[in-house]
């Protein structure tokens, strides 16, 4: 009899956990073969948007190459020069502003492309 029981407990425990996924990640509804409509819960993503940290990086990557090219490299670097000078905020803009391969790239490109301001 007991080994019924455990069976018992084991699918309930089952259910219990599906109610619960469910309740906290949605439920996404599928139409069987049969025409039987059924929630299944919805899978879990990354709880961190990855998408909108690349996003991020990529705007700041072309801030900084705008800025390269509209000021020139020597005022570029002036003005980082003197944020580092500063706070500690401002040293850790001046450690994010200071002029990568990448930003140096799109900085090239940016000036090719655009004429000056």
């Amino acid at each position: 009899m007991s080994g019924a029981n455990l069976q018992f407990d084991k699918r309930v425990r089952k259910i219990v956990q599906g109610h619960h996924r469910l309740a906290t990640n949605g439920a996404v509804l599928r139409m069987n073969s049969d025409g039987l409509i059924e929630a299944r819960p919805r899978r879990r993503g990354p709880r961190f948007p990855l998408r909108g940290l690349v996003l991020l990086v990529g705007a700041g990557m072309l801030f900084k190459g705008f800025l390269l090219a509209h000021l020139g490299g020597i005022s570029y670097n002036e003005r980082v020069g003197l944020l580092a000078d500063g706070t500690i905020v401002e040293q850790a803009g001046a450690w994010i502003m200071q002029p990568d391969p990448v930003t140096v790239q799109l900085a090239e490109w940016i000036g090719q492309v655009l004429p000056p301001l």
